[in-house]
């Protein structure tokens, strides 16, 4: 822990030594009910370690322990014809605008704080990277993540509301959580 007892988060990319674990958590059932198929969810992945997905995919880690996986993409690779399809409200974004995706893999560590906490500090990263519109699309249904991404100060983009299917478009206030501001 830092400094006054907060805990310390960090971010390291993951490699090709993480899929073990990363399968690990994807077999688990808080994180099945929201991902693909394990075998497939890695393949995926293991195409971002490879290069071949411009995904950037992290281990996170609370006090040096790794604690779950997050993730951001980027939009404008996904602003073409097929994904637009089947997401029409990938149009309404700006091309620059990264999504966010993360799950805690120890269903004991859920409802605990950590996975909002996480990623506001990773929202906050890609922000000092540059990063403008940062996006996170929960299933509506999902109330413990959509809960938890309020808390990390994501809110749901009022025009998009109802013209995402099964998903709900939440974005990273910056005024909100910009203490210059």
């Amino acid at each position: 822990m830092r400094d006054g007892g907060v805990p310390s988060y960090a971010f390291r990319p993951m490699s090709a030594a993480d899929l073990p674990l990363m399968r690990r958590w994807l077999e688990l059932p808080h994180i099945c009910e929201w991902w693909g198929e394990p075998e497939t969810e890695l393949g995926y992945i293991r195409d971002m370690i490879e290069g071949r997905d411009t995904t950037r995919p992290f281990i996170f880690s609370v006090d040096g322990k790794p604690m779950g996986y997050i993730q951001y993409w980027f939009i404008g690779d996904h602003q073409n014809a097929t994904w637009i399809a089947d997401h029409p409200w990938l149009a309404e974004l700006p091309s620059d605008a990264v999504g966010v995706d993360l799950s805690i893999g120890d269903p004991g560590k859920l409802a605990q704080g950590i996975g909002s906490a996480a990623l506001r500090v990773f929202a906050e990263r890609l922000t000092n990277e540059g990063y403008r519109t940062i996006v996170i699309d929960p299933a509506p249904n999902n109330r413990r993540a959509v809960r938890a991404y309020e808390k990390a100060g994501f809110r749901a983009i009022p025009r998009l509301l109802d013209q995402t299917g099964d998903t709900l478009i939440m974005q990273y206030d910056l005024k909100e959580n910009d203490p210059d501001q």
